[in-house]
């Protein structure tokens, strides 16, 4: 396995997909896929995890990853998240348990399996660009909309993705997740 933030990432997606749990790539990975490439220190994903597939995730990454069943049951409990770090790059994936509020099942209904790497051909689910602006946008107001790097990965999928965005779909999810005005702002800043 290359030891590369890509193929670390599809590593566990694979056995995600092996187990039939529901998931999708978010964070900075669908940023860059989305916008402006950055380097990132981890991946996001976010899981349907249940208990009954703690112990063959575990055992399916165990050899490449430092994995902590016990921090996934907690994580699975309290609708939280836990991390995987991968062995040889110490690339660490981090995995989300969503509460499954509306914009969570939009999410996963929309989210779609791209192409991330070419040689070698590496596919894998990805949340689209307007659920990974959303995203990045919930968690700029959740850290008190001090992160450059949250922003940025806002403003370089507006500009990248330009008019191919859903405005529409955009708009009515920032309202349900009350980050309308810095929707706005990040518009306004795109297209200046």
């Amino acid at each position: 396995m290359l030891p590369d933030p890509i193929a670390v990432t599809a590593y566990v997606t694979s056995v995600l997909e092996e187990l039939s749990i529901p998931y999708f790539i978010c964070g900075s990975l669908a940023s860059t896929f989305h916008g402006m490439v950055r380097t990132t220190q981890d991946s996001d994903l976010v899981a349907v995890l249940q208990e009954s597939h703690i112990l063959p995730f575990v055992e399916a990454l165990e050899g490449e990853f430092y994995i902590d069943g016990e921090m996934i049951k907690e994580a699975i409990r309290r609708q939280g998240s836990f991390n995987i770090i991968h062995r040889d790059s110490m690339f660490k994936v981090d995995v989300f348990i969503p509460d499954l509020r509306t914009f969570e099942h939009s999410q996963f209904a929309r989210a779609d399996v791209q192409v991330l790497s070419e040689k070698p051909q590496i596919k894998a689910r990805i949340a689209t660009a307007e659920d990974t602006l959303l995203s990045k946008l919930e968690w700029y107001l959740l850290g008190g909309e001090v992160s450059e790097r949250q922003w940025r990965d806002v403003i370089g999928i507006l500009k990248v993705q330009g008019d191919n965005l859903d405005l529409d779909y955009l708009r009515q999810y920032a309202r349900e997740l009350k980050i309308e005005g810095l929707l706005e702002k990040a518009l306004s800043e795109a297209s200046e």
